[in-house]
């Protein structure tokens, strides 16, 4: 079984690259940029270019052989999202 780890979210869509920075796997937008288009990361098993694409509730992340779970949580005063450690 993989281990999939939730990333949550305050509102959806989020963009990948957003989701990207907010999941700790990159520094930057630029280091989301270059990874994404490189052909770096997979959206729901398939293979993800595009930057910009909008990401909901349960799409799964994949890069560097890690898996990342898209998981909306109610908004909270001064909640800007995290990432859910999973046992």
């Amino acid at each position: 079984m993989k281990n999939i780890t939730p990333v949550n979210i305050r509102k959806e869509p989020i963009r990948l690259s957003q989701f990207l920075k907010l999941a700790n796997v990159v520094q930057d937008g630029l280091e989301a940029k270059i990874r994404i288009t490189e052909g770096e990361v997979l959206v729901n098993g398939e293979l993800e270019t595009r930057r910009g694409r909008k990401l909901v509730a349960a799409d799964i992340v994949r890069i560097d052989s890690m898996d990342f779970q898209v998981t909306r949580v109610k908004k909270r005063t001064g909640d800007q999202g995290s990432v859910t450690e999973s046992a």
